[in-house]
Formats: structure tokens, C-alpha cells, sequence
């Protein structure tokens, strides 16, 4: 992972463990640990997939669904 791409995910994964401890209850360690732990942070990290580019709350609506479905549904401009 390039350096530039992994200061922008650590700009935007502070919001998105926020939103988690806010809406869902989760002290600051398992808020972090479902993040780093899930599939959208591994395509997070990709480069290439350009999802760094979007804010933090739509990752954060976008980690809400693959914790409930499993599923990620990407917005039609990162396919």
C-alpha cells in the first residue's frame, strides 16, 4: 500500500469507527477491530479500487451492510 493511500485511511478510518461506537454501541477497541477486520477495509486498502476516494460516511453505510448482509454494495462509479 502507497504511502499517500495509507495517510487518506487514516484520515477517514477515525469517522467510521466513530459512527460505530455512536450507532451501534461498540467501545473504541471492537469498533476498530470490526473495521480493520472486515472486507471493506481490505478493498479499503486496495488502491486500485478507488474506494478510498469516498467519505467516510458512506463507507460507514457501506459497512453497515456487509455487518448485516455480508454483502458491500459499491456505488456504480468504483465499478
Amino acid at each position: 500500500m502507497a504511502k499517500s493511500i495509507s495517510a487518506v485511511i487514516a484520515m477517514i478510518t477515525p469517522g467510521i469507527i466513530d459512527l460505530l461506537m455512536k450507532k451501534r454501541g461498540f467501545n473504541l477497541a471492537d469498533a476498530a477491530g470490526i473495521l480493520y477486520n472486515s472486507r471493506l477495509y481490505k478493498v479499503l486498502e486496495d488502491e486500485e479500487t478507488k474506494v478510498w476516494r469516498l467519505g467516510y460516511p458512506l463507507l460507514y453505510d457501506m459497512l453497515e451492510e456487509e455487518l448485516t448482509t455480508g454483502q458491500i454494495t459499491f456505488p456504480e462509479e468504483q465499478i
